[in-house]
């Protein structure tokens, strides 16, 4: 029988510590799996209020694509978002540092419904989109880390990490405006009690 090459066996040393290097994202110890929804929370900061995570016209005239921005009032959740990988990898869980889509998932889109729910980096003003597409290289995000709090993450990209400038979602390299988030599952009982305002806001998303 023939014996396996040195080569061979650091190769397959090195690829078994990459996956080792990577971390799963979590909620409170339980993993966010790849196609459920999940609401993405702001955390609250000095320079943020929290609001949660919708897709609104950021311009008069086009209004589409939308761009993603957060909700006026604080304690409103948004719309959820779920993850899948950008390649086909035999996980159903999202592990950090490995590129994603993230998409919104809704049923009420009552505009702008040629462009696809997948997010996206807008090439020409950096902010972050709907309309993104599956294995666009504007499409790819990444879940990192961060020591805010526990379970709490930022969203990077090749073109920067992201961030906002209240209450639009851009992509910037000034840390003061990074983006840090954690995650709800979205059928959780605690979400169910949606407001009437909240689910005002949802019919007429363009406007948040």
């Amino acid at each position: 029988m023939k014996k396996p090459s040195v080569t061979s066996f650091l190769i397959t040393l090195l690829l078994s510590a990459a996956v080792c290097a990577h971390g799963t994202a979590e909620i409170d110890g339980t993993p966010v799996k790849v196609g459920e929804k999940y609401f993405m929370l702001p955390v609250k900061t000095e320079n943020n209020d929290g609001g949660g995570l919708v897709p609104a016209a950021t311009n008069i005239l086009p209004s589409c694509p939308l761009g993603i921005t957060q909700t006026r009032l604080p304690n409103q959740r948004g719309i959820p978002v779920s993850f899948r990988y950008t390649e086909t990898i035999d996980r159903d869980y999202v592990t950090t540092d490995t590129s994603i889509n993230i998409e919104f998932m809704s049923e009420i889109w009552p505009v702008c419904s040629e462009f696809s729910k997948l997010w996206a980096v807008d090439d020409s003003s950096s902010a972050i989109i709907i309309g993104g597409k599956h294995e666009s290289p504007n499409s790819e995000f990444k879940i990192q880390n961060v020591t805010v709090e526990e379970h709490t993450y930022k969203l990077t990209t090749s073109y920067g990490t992201v961030g906002t400038t209240p209450p639009q979602l851009l992509v910037t390299n000034d840390e003061s405006k990074t983006l840090v988030v954690q995650f709800v599952k979205a059928d959780d009982d605690a979400t169910k009690a949606t407001s009437r305002v909240e689910k005002l806001g949802l019919r007429m998303f363009p406007f948040y």
